[in-house]
């Protein structure tokens, strides 16, 4: 068991050399150290302690909103044609409870974070749930240390690829059910729009997307593109539910 194992799992509070490792990690140096160790609190330790704050529950709450701001803002800079429903999966798939606490054990978060004693038995340290809520309180504790700024640097640090990948992803839907259907000896996929709704400010389109005259899916958005992209995200569930 590490230095750092041995502190979160014996029950004692986090030492600067523990803290000071973690904060390498993270690459974020903070002002105030005891915001990233309530951080790491968990409540059922903050209970054990009798301590006057509930643990980390309070900036954890403030870290997701902080992720779904930062990770919003860059899907909508790195698809501008999507539509919040596009955009809201993408979110999702991104910052989902598994998808962060697998951030979490990258970091290592597991060998920080403080438990109570029931908690530590039953394995809380690598606790999807447990993981998740301790990244979402330390981004938490970052903005409220070093602003906007550094919470965002951080993110778009760990979270970087996942961001990417994702934007990948729905950006080439057309492209991955053309290779699709070309392997399978099939015509090229044909989109057309079929309906137009809404005002100016507020239109949505409907696309239909087919293979050699065969209807295979329809999508829906805001702009053309995207709603040939709904499509054929469809048409792409379609397949491979169908092989």
């Amino acid at each position: 068991m590490s230095a750092t194992s041995a502190c979160s799992a014996g029950g004692g509070s986090l030492h600067p050399p523990e803290l000071d490792a973690l904060q390498t990690r993270l690459g974020y140096r903070f002002r105030d150290e005891s915001l990233l160790e309530l951080a790491l609190t968990h409540r059922s330790r903050a209970h054990e302690d009798d301590a006057p704050d509930p643990g980390n529950e309070r900036l954890e709450f403030l870290g997701d909103a902080v992720l779904d701001l930062v990770v919003s803002e860059r899907l909508m800079d790195l698809q501008p044609d999507a539509d919040e429903g596009v955009l809201s999966r993408a979110r999702a798939a991104i910052v989902n409870t598994q998808a962060l606490a697998a951030r979490a054990r990258l970091l290592e978060l597991g060998e920080f974070v403080l438990l109570g004693r029931g908690e530590r038995r039953s394995g809380g340290a690598d606790k999807p749930s447990i993981l998740a809520n301790v990244l979402e309180a330390v981004l938490g504790a970052v903005y409220l240390d070093g602003g906007i700024e550094a919470a965002q640097a951080l993110i778009h640090e760990e979270f970087g690829h996942a961001l990417r990948a994702g934007s990948d992803a729905l950006r080439d839907a057309k492209t991955e059910l053309q290779e699709r259907v070309q392997k399978l000896g099939r015509p090229v996929p044909r989109y057309t729009t079929v309906g137009e709704r809404g005002p100016d400010h507020a239109k949505e389109f409907e696309v239909e997307v087919s293979v050699g005259g065969d209807l295979v899916a329809r999508g829906t958005g805001s702009s053309k593109r995207t709603a040939e992209q709904e499509a054929a995200r469809d048409a792409l569930a379609r397949l491979v539910a169908a092989l």
